[in-house]
C-alpha cells in the first residue's frame, strides 16, 4: 500500500531526527483514562499536576466517581477547564462502575479484546475516539492511533490526510493506514514534531526532516 509505505517512511525519518520515543506509561487502563481526560486542553505539565493532585486528595477512583462535582474540581484545577473535566471523570467512573466494572482493580478493562473496549470506552460521557485510542495504545501496547491537534495539522499539511478532514475522520483513515508495528513509534514522532517544527503560526519548513515530502513546500531537504 502506496499510504503506507509513505508513513513507514515517515516514522523512519522522525525515529533519526528525534531519537526513539520514550516507552509507554503502561498506566492501568482506568488511570490512563483519567489522565487523558485530564490532559484536554492543557500541556503535558498542567496534567501531569492534575493528576498527581487528583490522587493526593482521593485514595480511589470510587471515591472520585461517589465525590461533588466542585471537590474535584478543586482538586484538578491546575490542570485547566476544571469545572468541566471534574463532571465528565465523575460521569465516565460511574458509568464504568455501572458497567460491572471494579473502578480500583489494576487489571479492570486489560483482558477485554480490542473491539469490546473500544465500544465501552466511546459509550462513556466525553470519550471520544482520541481518549479512547490513548488508552489502548499507552496502557495495553495495542496499536490504535490517537489524533491530537499536533498530529492532526501535521498530517494535513503532509497531505496524508484530505485538508478538510475533522481529527475523528483523520484518525479513522491514520488507522486503516498505518502498519500496527509502526503506529506508536509514529504517534510519538509527529506529537513532537509538530510541538518543535511545524507549528501552527509559522512552522520552520526550512529545518523540517519531511519538507521534501510535504506538498506545502517546494524544497528538498536532507534524509
Amino acid at each position: 500500500m502506496k499510504v503506507r509505505r509513505r508513513l513507514r517512511a515517515i516514522a523512519t525519518r522522525l525515529r533519526r531526527a528525534y531519537g526513539e520515543p520514550p516507552a509507554p506509561r503502561h498506566l492501568p487502563p482506568i488511570d490512563e483514562l483519567v489522565l487523558t481526560i485530564l490532559s484536554q486542553n492543557t500541556s503535558d505539565v498542567n496534567r501531569d499536576r492534575a493528576y498527581a493532585d487528583l490522587r493526593r486528595a482521593y485514595p480511589t477512583w470510587a471515591t472520585v466517581a461517589d465525590a461533588p462535582a466542585r471537590s474535584v474540581a478543586r482538586a484538578i484545577r491546575r490542570g485547566g477547564l476544571a469545572f468541566t473535566k471534574a463532571p465528565r471523570l465523575r460521569a465516565a467512573l460511574r458509568s464504568l462502575r455501572d458497567a460491572g466494572v471494579s473502578l480500583d482493580h489494576p487489571r479492570a478493562l486489560a483482558d477485554m479484546p480490542d473491539p469490546a473496549l473500544w465500544d465501552l470506552l466511546l459509550g462513556l460521557p466525553g470519550v471520544g475516539p482520541k481518549t479512547a485510542a490513548c488508552v489502548l495504545l499507552f496502557s495495553l501496547d495495542r496499536p490504535h492511533f490517537p489524533v491530537d491537534t499536533h498530529v492532526h495539522r501535521v498530517a494535513m499539511r503532509l497531505g496524508l490526510v484530505p485538508e478538510r478532514a475533522m481529527a475523528v475522520q483523520a484518525q479513522a483513515a491514520l488507522q486503516e493506514a498505518i502498519a500496527p508495528a509502526d503506529v506508536y513509534a509514529l504517534h510519538m514522532g509527529l506529537i513532537r514534531h509538530g510541538r518543535e517544527v511545524c507549528v501552527a503560526r509559522r512552522p520552520f519548513c526550512s529545518q523540517c526532516v519531511l519538507a521534501d515530502l510535504c506538498p506545502r513546500v517546494g524544497v528538498s531537504s536532507p534524509r
